[in-house]
């Protein structure tokens, strides 16, 4: 079975030596703009897929099976750890909104393509850095109230503790770069529709057309790290472009990484939907690659709101 922990006390416990106990379940942070509701919106939906994804790799798994994989003793209780601290997060953050008067986004219908514990946490790593990555973006929009601010930064360091666990599990490096990468939020939601069977509300974010990341896969604990130059591969449908692309026209990948950097790439077509794009230097931990006409000059914003044709698609490259 889960572990469990109070709801409310990841956003309580600062409370705790100045206000008496009957008073702390009032001390919920306010929600005091459409940025403040639209930023716990985008988490409370990725808190609610990391749930799902969590509670899977603890109840589809068997200690053994985690054991004969390679995992060291206790790992899967750790992941029921990792799912309550999931659930307790979804639930403190649904609690902020009604508090506030606005209705959560509910939980969705989610698919993912694990078949054993190794794969599993692989792809908790990916979907773990898109958390990580929406939270630091979504962290320069909560400026109206410090608390609310200091609250999701407490939940972002426990996600990035979550994913060094789970990377050094696999043998992979806990902590591979000097800097994690922010995603804006129309980035991290379209990363998250990969997993996304049905949902019977959608927050109103765009969905960008897709691009997907073929080749080369990375070895199960990430080592040695994927070297500069190594050429990735991407597919995506040029028919479901928003605007419309010549056919002949340079196309680029726009790779996001570290803080908010943004490196424009010419691409080499395979084929029609086909492009290849080699690994710059200096590129490494989890990426975000975008498909895009413009060969620089946009930061992770304008590639967001008006450079982006087809993506994001995320490169673990360490």
């Amino acid at each position: 079975m889960l572990f469990s922990h109070a709801a409310l006390a990841l956003w309580l416990f600062p409370l705790a030596f100045s206000h008496p106990l009957e008073k702390r379940q009032n001390a919920l942070p306010p929600v005091n703009s459409a940025a403040d509701e639209s930023v716990l919106q985008l988490a409370l939906y990725l808190e609610h897929l990391e749930l799902n994804l969590y509670t899977g790799g603890f109840e589809n798994f068997t200690d053994a099976e985690y054991t004969a994989a390679g995992f060291p003793p206790g790992f899967r209780d750790n992941v029921g750890v990792i799912a309550d601290h999931e659930k307790t997060h979804a639930d403190t953050i649904s609690t902020i909104l009604a508090n506030a008067g606005k209705t959560p986004v509910p939980t969705c219908t989610y698919k993912f393509n694990y078949t054993d514990p190794v794969s599993f946490v692989d792809l908790a790593n990916m979907i773990t850095s898109t958390g990580i990555g929406a939270y630091l973006g979504g962290g320069a929009l909560l400026t109206d109230d410090p608390e609310l601010l200091t609250a999701a930064s407490s939940i972002l360091t426990l996600e990035a503790r979550h994913d060094a666990y789970l990377r050094a599990g696999v043998g992979a490096s806990p902590f591979p770069t000097a800097f994690d990468t922010a995603l804006t939020s129309v980035f991290a939601y379209n990363i998250a529709q990969m997993f996304i069977v049905s949902c019977p509300q959608q927050l109103p974010i765009t969905i960008l057309p897709k691009l997907t990341f073929v080749s080369p896969v990375p070895p199960p604990n990430l080592q040695p790290p994927t070297p500069a130059g190594t050429s990735l591969k991407f597919t995506f449908d040029p028919s479901t472009f928003y605007v419309q692309v010549d056919p002949n026209a340079p196309l680029y990948i726009g790779l996001i990484n570290l803080v908010t950097n943004v490196t424009f790439i010419e691409t080499t077509s395979c084929g029609s939907g086909c492009v290849t794009a080699p690994v710059p230097q200096g590129a490494a931990g989890a990426a975000f690659a975008v498909l895009t006409t413009f060969s620089g000059g946009l930061n992770e914003k304008q590639l967001t709101d008006y450079g982006a044709l087809a993506g994001p698609a995320e490169v673990v490259l360490s």
